[in-house]
């Protein structure tokens, strides 16, 4: 079966990279010049399948505002917000109240993590692609006894769910990460011990390489503009190449992984998915003092800033702004993950000789990505994974080929169905 991918970054290439596995003939278009540019380029480095957790949280509401107001505050909102941000902050609020939600797709989100997972396990032993990727865990800090104390409830979920987790002292952390010299405030740790890392970008890259050489075919600088549908099923995709000539390619299915450009395609045909720009920012900065850096993954509760060493390079990623589409990245987003940096890891780098970025998270408002068969029978959506598609891409990867071949998902897929938003 010919199958075509809009979306080159990591969701979209390891989505090809499962069905061409499967035995299916697969082209996958891209916008930008190489594979996983967008969001995929520079995101946290972390493949944090135990930290999963929805965006619509109840816990989360009452502290947004405060948040807002603070200069180091992780989440910002462009003013006067547009009316597209007014929509999604609405809609969040409304599955953040809705009695259970919370709990229900957290276990569903942490039942896929534990999913991609072995996914990407398997995809590393096949391929062993060189990306700086690791399974060492990563760790939670907690900066007061209270953000300790709401570890515990975590930890128990965890360990139900079969997820290897840890409480640690402020001793054992410091055990754990040697380099960790700073004078942050540190009371301990929840320890994710399985959970990994790596570069997104070069893992979407290198895959794409691979992919290629098996017979993928990947189309570069081409903008995919149009599905032609009729009632049933989709015939065709009109696409914009990069001298400006239009062109209709055809297929047997399709698969969306466009991320926050997935709903154009699919609206005219019946089915709007509210997925949003989540505005991160991130550095990324070569170790001049490899010892003094992270081994691993931190996640800095204080600034809520997450550190990931990557060979001997650091990416340190912060933020959650509501900006719509803007790329500015002001100077102090860009200082707070500095001093988050240096109060955990001082001297471990030239912080302002960091290459920087920002990007958009696809993110739904209730929080699960959207996984499942589209408005017609051979159209199949596998995108909206929020700040989550590094960690998830793999097993999200691998239920959507299961769902295009008619077998019945590995992971239950109610709390990803892409019409819920409608219901």
């Amino acid at each position: 079966m010919h199958i075509v991918v809009v979306g080159g970054g990591v969701v979209g290439m390891t989505t090809a990279y499962e069905l061409n596995r499967r035995g299916h003939q697969i082209t996958v278009l891209e916008r930008h010049g190489i594979a996983g540019n967008e969001t995929s380029k520079a995101n946290a480095a972390q493949r944090s399948y135990g930290v999963v957790y929805p965006w619509a949280d109840p816990a989360m509401v009452f502290k947004a505002v405060p948040w807002l107001f603070k200069q180091d505050g992780p989440l910002k909102l462009r003013m006067p917000p547009s009316v597209e941000t007014l929509r999604f902050i609405f809609a969040t609020l409304r599955y953040a109240w809705s009695p259970g939600l919370f709990g229900l797709n957290r276990r569903a989100m942490l039942r896929l993590g534990i999913h991609s997972r072995d996914r990407f396990l398997a995809l590393e032993q096949e391929l062993n692609l060189p990306f700086d990727g690791g399974h060492q865990g990563l760790l939670h800090l907690a900066s007061t006894p209270e953000a300790l104390e709401g570890y515990r409830a975590t930890h128990e979920l965890l360990t139900e769910l079969g997820i290897p987790s840890r409480l640690l002292t402020p001793e054992q952390v410091r055990e754990t990460e040697p380099g960790m010299v700073g004078n942050g405030p540190l009371y301990g740790a929840l320890s994710y011990d399985t959970d990994g890392t790596g570069d997104c970008h070069l893992f979407s890259r290198e895959l794409a390489n691979a992919c290629e050489g098996n017979g993928v075919t990947v189309r570069y600088n081409v903008e995919a503009k149009k599905l032609i549908a009729d009632e049933h099923k989709v015939d065709a995709i009109t696409l914009r190449t990069a001298d400006g000539a239009m062109e209709t390619l055809h297929a047997d299915a399709f698969v969306i992984s466009a991320g926050c450009w997935s709903n154009h395609l699919v609206k005219p045909l019946g089915l709007e998915l509210p997925i949003y720009p989540v505005k991160g920012y991130s550095i990324t900065v070569p170790l001049k003092d490899p010892e003094r850096g992270p081994a691993s993954t931190i996640h800095d509760d204080n600034y809520k800033v997450v550190s990931t060493r990557l060979g001997n390079r650091l990416r340190a990623t912060g933020f959650v702004e509501l900006a719509d589409f803007n790329r500015d990245i002001p100077a102090a987003r860009l200082a707070t993950i500095r001093k988050s940096v240096e109060s955990r890891f001082p001297g471990c780098a030239d912080l302002d000789a960091a290459e920087t970025w920002t990007g958009f998270r696809p993110m739904t408002p209730d929080g699960p990505a959207i996984i499942g068969r589209g408005p017609r029978d051979n159209l199949y959506l596998n995108t909206g994974h929020g700040t989550f598609g590094w960690t998830l891409s793999a097993g999200s990867a691998d239920l959507i080929a299961q769902v295009i071949e008619g077998q019945e998902p590995s992971v239950c897929l109610d709390a990803f169905r892409p019409g819920r938003f409608g219901e």
